[in-house]
């Protein structure tokens, strides 16, 4: 066969071939969308609905949102998660560590194996770059400072139970006449309170003048020793030294005599009344001395750890408005109160001028300086849900995750953090909660749950 013959044969083979052969596919941009993508539609309130199609949510009826997640965006938050480091420490020196088992380089001892909590990371957020242009989160470096807690309390004054006095009758006798009008009065030292008619402290009366009388005219040596006496017992008795002396000097103890306060206060109550007949001991009057006054001061639980005996105390009282007085703390109640869950403490005032009235108000504050310079964040970068708390750590422009957190005390804004953080971190101090919410929406947090439970909790 010719080569002519041959050519229109082979032409039909070569068409046959490209006609049945499969043809390569262009890959299109939407294609290529479609691979970095995902499109559902979710609720607002109710962000873990899904559905392939607009519509309403079945929970609360709204209108969908549409929402695009990109796929190269998301990460896996378990194959992020830090293993957690072994480190040995000494039993008795927990601050002495080694990365490998070994003797404490102290005491010798064998130590022991100490596990650190790694840093648990429970959510994470990439922006796209038209997100970036419009987020400007506002950013605090995690650092350390000596912290300052200012302790605020409520107290009321009492009357110091150390000062509270009584004027006793020291002798047996029926009052004549009473000196103290009221309850409410103010009684000094030296003031006189009834005059008491007691056959018993006349006879004392008349042996002082006997025995004086005898000593000056003899100088004896017994009649100086019972003179001696008698001085001492009417002493004992509440009498004045110019009281008996008087009596000597006009030879006669008058058939009532007079007693005066021993002690200063505010009479609590009036028991002295005329013609009334006291035994030793029994009391005229019952007083207040409010010379001293107590503060007692209510702490809650979770502040009672830090009080300490010594500690000092401003107060200030609405009856004595811009002044400001100071004590110290001498006690605190071993017991805390059930039912208000507070610890009572207290401290002593002077009141001299009396101008502190047992009832009283007081607004308290206590300044302590808490021990070390711990790991601070402030509290406006804590999202507190509750159940646990989360701080949103920037990684860059357009990364950031939510770290779980431990907190201690508080003081002025600032919150000590005990674990989750370094001092390589920087927190969002501005802007969390819209992360808080992207998270939600865009399935960022990883124990969806949770996060439910939360949204609801908002």
């Amino acid at each position: 066969m010719s080569k002519l013959k041959l050519l229109p044969t082979l032409c039909c083979l070569l068409f046959l071939y490209q006609s049945c052969s499969p043809k390569p596919k262009l890959e299109s941009y939407s294609d290529h969308l479609h691979d970095k993508s995902e499109v559902f539609y979710t609720c607002a309130m109710h962000p873990q609905i899904k559905e392939k199609k607009p519509g309403k949510c079945p929970i609360c009826h709204m209108n969908l949102t549409k929402i695009e997640v990109h796929k190269n965006n998301e990460s896996s938050l378990k194959e992020d998660k830090e293993k957690e480091p072994e480190v040995w420490v000494c039993k008795d020196f927990p601050d002495i560590k080694s990365d490998k088992r070994a003797k404490c380089p102290i005491d010798g001892t064998q130590m022991i194996l100490k596990t650190i909590t790694a840093k648990e990371v429970i959510g994470k957020v990439k922006l796209r770059k038209a997100q970036v242009k419009h987020f400007k989160a506002d950013v605090f470096p995690v650092t350390k400072m000596k912290m300052t807690k200012n302790i605020r309390l409520l107290g009321s004054v009492y009357q110091s139970e150390e000062k509270e006095s009584n004027i006793p009758a020291r002798v047996a006798g029926r009052v004549e006449k009473v000196y103290v009008k009221s309850t409410g009065s103010l009684v000094r030292v030296g003031d006189p309170v009834v005059d008491l008619y007691s056959p018993k402290l006349i006879s004392a009366g008349e042996e002082y003048i006997l025995a004086k009388k005898s000593y000056l005219k003899t100088k004896a040596k017994e009649f100086k020793d019972l003179l001696l006496q008698s001085e001492e017992r009417l002493k004992l008795w509440g009498i004045k030294e110019s009281q008996f002396e008087k009596w000597f000097n006009e030879k006669k103890v008058p058939n009532s005599v007079t007693i005066f306060s021993s002690s200063t206060g505010i009479v609590r109550k009036r028991n002295a009344t005329v013609g009334k007949y006291f035994q030793e001991g029994q009391y005229f009057f019952e007083l207040s001395d409010l010379s001293e006054v107590w503060v007692e001061m209510d702490v809650y639980e979770y502040d009672s750890n830090l009080i300490q005996l010594g500690q000092k105390v401003s107060l200030n009282f609405s009856a004595l408005p811009g002044e400001t007085l100071f004590g110290e703390i001498n006690f605190i109640n071993p017991v805390l109160d059930q039912t208000s869950r507070t610890l009572k403490v207290r401290t002593t005032i002077e009141n001299n001028f009396g101008k502190l009235k047992p009832g009283m108000i007081a607004t308290a504050v206590i300044t302590i300086e808490l021990d070390g310079m711990p790991v601070v964040v402030p509290r406006s970068a804590i999202i507190d849900t509750g159940k646990r708390k989360v701080v949103w750590v920037q990684k860059d422009s357009a990364q950031y995750e939510a770290t779980l957190i431990k907190t201690g005390f508080e003081s002025d804004g600032y919150v000590e953090v005990r674990s989750g953080l370094t001092l390589e971190d920087k927190v969002v101090i501005e802007g969390n909660f819209l992360l808080d919410a992207q998270a939600q929406l865009f399935g960022g947090y990883e124990d969806i749950k949770e996060v439910q439970d939360q949204a609801h909790n908002h």
